[in-house]
């Protein structure tokens, strides 16, 4: 069969599409297929092929294929040749071979490629032949490009210790192509190029081989392939720090100079100190031991030889050796001479008569001796009247009137600087008591004598004046020159937390208004014959350092009384709150007094007192009174020994009392349970024009590391909006526990919708994570409710802040010394000062009572501290009347007889 030339070329197509259907639809390289005879020179090679791709989101992709030399190109998508329609088919003949070269072009859309989806992945590849034979392409897989929101793992939150390793896994959503990975911290790239520390692992997690203080951020793991890009939920990464001691520092010199005493040494934690929540170091920061220093011992002489035989020179001696005993360890020689030498008159002697000058001699040292003696016998004399005047009977007025009162203070004199001059006060007013406090006569007192007297009316049955003055305002000057010495250069300059007076052997009290600090200064504290300017300081924590250890806490005022250094004959009782649970069981108490060198040091631990110390503590709920014999700066600290130590929190809310505008603000406080911490809010607010709008409440605070939570609740919407972003604000635990930081508060602010709204109904809720907690329910008007203002109102407690002599002590003076005259000395029948220490509840402190010259004395002067001014003088009567009559009261009293 003949056929014609111009059809080879088409008959040959069709038989070569046959057969590439038949054999090249599993091929992904490039085959050639010559036909026999042919040039295999001649055959197509691929100058383009086409190449995988992804489809994103409805864009579709396009596919090129180029050969030469090439008479026909077809794709062939999925084993199905695409439309000739759908090529775009641009054909050229090389320039330097000359043979015909062929460019096709087709587009694969997303609905094409999802018709096949879940069965086998969409390919195409290029078919182009000529004269010679034909060659297949590669294969192109087109793909569906996605990724999905969702993160297999997300990095998580994590705390570490200084220098341990960092793990933070990530798995990122699933996506085609896959997502490649990379780490930001705190939106910065991680680069593990720049930084050897870090790497990213296969798995994608991001690794830190040892943690800085640098490495403390925010991780975001992100995820992004040519579809999207996704960010993981960042997470935080804390390195901290736990505290370390230093060395320990030298030990300190022997705090005797002679004998026993104790040394110490201290260390400090910050080597490290304790950083982003680190533990605080372990242990105690002060170490002592005791010591013992040789004391000097002073050279004392023997006894005298006897005198030795007269000699020629009708003299005779005697000697002695300083060996009784001899100095050492830096002690004194013996003063005197060694050698005593005298005449003699002994019958061996023979001497010549003296003469008239001898005897005149003798006769004028006589004369001398006699002189000498009177001059001395009328200097006792003297001395013995002015003692008399000074220790007069205390009923007589002078005394009271002008020796004892808070008077203008004049410059010391320059010999003895405690020793003040004193102006008669001419602004004095008189003030007259009479009473008695008489006997029943039922029976015999085992312990009073009464014939000469009443037992409250020593004086006798008249009338009897007490003079008694107001303070002279002088704080300024007081504090200029108390100012000028070092130790006094932290005292507060202002004059609202401070007192001072003038004193003598018959004692007073300083009182410092509405804060429940007092000193007490008894009868015969001072000695007689000196008179002190004493003052009595509160201060505030952030202006006095007070260096607190481990789980130490504030508890009380820092309260400074002085000067220090006076000479006391008796202790002092300084009275001030305190803030802590009394439980032994879950606290350890100690007193801190601060040197004149700036140091705290513990000098009492409650609880372990000895009784011959020279502190002594009676600790009461609210309340601790110091006996001390030196003046000076004292804090009451605790330490926790379990978390059941609680402090106690007063909770007070305030808001002002004119709002103006439409926002309303409700101030939260949190502060120690003590009528000083009370004091400075309520001067605060009342600066800031605010009110209280709820009574106070008392919230205990635990050691148990829990921060302190506040919230608002239940606000009406259609009135009130609050701006509250949070569902509650925080305190943190150290800030409440530490106990040295001052106005602690939070505040919620609210407002309102319309101006005219005044009516405000809502919940406070304040609480300690695991712990107590309060809630107020406020419903007031905000314009004219003030129905709590009167709550807070300072009083003036007892009147002036300093009292002196008879008009300081609830128990008049000559009763006072009848009854420790009384009680003092022992009594088979118990009727002394250790009955009425029972009667009192002071028999726990009979140890430290006994130790003192007079017990009764302390007892007396615990009862003054404890109950003036509004102590009930008749209970103290009924039980001193009582002591050995158990079946009734021997004696009354009232206030008024007085």
């Amino acid at each position: 069969m003949a056929v014609r030339p111009g059809l080879w070329p088409a008959l040959l197509g069709i038989v070569l599409a046959a057969w590439l259907h038949g054999t090249g639809a599993q091929q992904s390289a490039t085959v050639a297929n010559p036909v026999p005879g042919a040039n295999p020179d001649l055959l197509p090679h691929f100058l383009v092929e086409p190449e995988d791709v992804y489809i994103v989101k409805n864009k579709p992709v396009l596919l090129v294929c180029k050969a030469m030399p090439a008479t026909q190109i077809f794709f062939k998508c999925n084993g199905e040749w695409v439309r000739q329609v759908d090529h775009v088919i641009e054909r050229s003949t090389d320039d330097s071979s000359g043979l015909p070269a062929m460019e096709v072009r087709i587009n694969v859309s997303r609905q094409q490629v999802e018709k096949v989806f879940g069965l086998e992945e969409y390919w195409c590849q290029c078919v182009a032949w000529s004269s010679s034979g034909t060659t297949k392409s590669q294969k192109a897989y087109i793909r569906i490009a996605y990724l999905r929101k969702n993160f297999e793992q997300e990095p998580l939150a994590k705390e570490v210790s200084l220098e341990q390793g960092i793990v933070l896994p990530c798995r990122p959503p699933e996506g085609i192509p896959p997502a490649e990975v990379e780490w930001l911290r705190n939106e910065d790239l991680v680069d593990p190029s720049l930084d050897p520390n870090v790497y990213i692992t296969r798995e994608h997690s991001l690794v830190v081989r040892q943690a800085r203080l640098a490495d403390t951020a925010n991780y975001t793991c992100v995820a992004k392939n040519i579809v999207a890009r996704r960010r993981s939920a960042s997470a935080a990464v804390i390195v901290y720090v736990n505290g370390g001691w230093s060395t320990w520092t030298e030990w300190s010199v022997c705090s005797a100079s002679c004998g026993r005493g104790w040394q110490k040494r201290s260390r400090s934690c910050t080597n490290p100190a304790p950083l982003n929540g680190g533990a605080f170091c372990e242990g105690q920061n002060v170490q002592k031991t005791a010591c013992a220093t040789l004391c000097p011992v002073d050279g004392s002489w023997s006894p005298w030889s006897k005198w030795s035989a007269c000699g020629l020179d009708c003299t005779h001696w005697r000697s002695r050796e300083c060996s009784d005993p001899a100095p050492r360890n830096g002690g004194e020689e013996c003063r005197g001479a060694d050698l005593d030498t005298r005449n003699c008159t002994s019958d061996l002697c023979v001497h010549t008569a003296s003469g008239p000058e001898d005897v005149a001699l003798y006769v004028g040292l006589i004369a001398v001796a006699v002189c000498l003696l009177l001059l001395l016998l009328v200097l006792i004399l003297v001395y013995c009247r002015k003692k008399e005047g000074l220790d007069s009977d205390v009923a007589d007025s002078s005394i009271l009137t002008s020796g004892f009162q808070p008077v203008s203070i004049k410059p010391s004199k320059a010999d003895n600087p405690h020793l003040l001059t004193i102006q008669p006060d001419l602004s004095t007013t008189t003030t007259t008591c009479q009473g008695s406090l008489c006997p029943r006569q039922d029976g015999p007192s085992p312990k009073f004598q009464l014939a000469n007297g009443h037992l409250l009316s020593p004086l006798g049955g008249g009338r009897h004046t007490l003079h008694h003055s107001s303070p002279t305002s002088e704080a300024e000057d007081f504090v200029s020159r108390l100012s000028t010495q070092n130790y006094f250069r932290s005292l507060p300059r202002g004059t609202s937390n401070m007192t001072y007076g003038t004193f003598n052997f018959l004692g007073g009290r300083l009182m410092i208004p509405n804060t429940g600090i007092s000193l007490l200064i008894p009868p015969d504290a001072i000695p007689r014959g000196k008179i002190y300017e004493i003052y009595l300081t509160l201060h505030k924590p952030e202006d006095v350092r007070l260096p607190l250890a481990g789980c130490q806490t504030l508890l009380s005022p820092i309260v400074s009384c002085g000067p220090p250094g006076v000479l006391l004959t008796r202790p002092v009782i300084l009275a001030m709150d305190h803030c802590g649970e009394p439980c032994p069981e879950s606290w350890s108490l100690r007193l801190k007094k601060q040197s004149c060198e700036g140091s705290w040091e513990d000098v009492l631990h409650l609880g372990e007192e000895a009784p011959s110390h020279l502190y002594y503590c009676q600790l009461e709920a609210g309340a601790c009174y110091v006996f001390t014999e030196q003046l000076g700066r004292f804090a009451l600290v605790g330490e926790a020994l379990s978390v059941a130590a609680t402090k106690r929190l007063k909770l007070l809310l305030f808001a002002p009392v004119a709002c103006t505008s439409l926002e309303y603000n409700i101030r939260v406080y949190c502060l120690h349970d003590t009528h000083d911490a009370l004091k400075e809010v309520v001067q605060l607010e009342k600066q800031l024009g605010g009110q209280l709008i709820q009574e106070p409440r008392v919230l205990h605070f635990k050691d148990s590391y829990h921060n302190l939570r506040l919230s608002i609740h239940d606000v009406p919407s259609s009135l009130w909006k609050s701006k509250l972003l949070v569902s509650y604000q925080e305190i943190p635990f150290y800030h409440i526990w530490n106990g040295t930081q001052q106005y602690l508060h939070c505040t919620f602010t609210l407002e309102r919708v319309s101006p005219s709204t005044s009516d405000l109904a809502c919940k406070v809720w304040v609480w300690q994570v695991e712990g107590d907690g309060q809630s107020f329910n406020i419903n007031f008007n905000i314009t004219k409710d003030t129905r709590f203002a009167e709550l807070l109102a300072l009083e003036s407690e007892g009147g002036v802040p300093a009292l002196v002599g008879p008009s300081a002590f609830k128990i008049p003076f000559l009763i006072r010394q009848k009854i420790i005259t009384s009680l003092d000395p022992p009594c088979s029948r118990g009727a002394d000062w250790r009955t009425l220490a029972q009667k009192l509840h002071l028999d726990s402190h009979l140890s430290f009572f006994a130790s003192k010259p007079s017990p009764t004395a302390m007892i007396l002067n615990l009862w003054e501290a404890r109950h003036f001014p509004n102590g009930n003088l008749s209970q103290l009567a009924a039980a001193v009347a009582g002591l050995g009559q158990p079946d009734a009261g021997l004696f009354t009293v009232s206030e008024a007889e007085c």
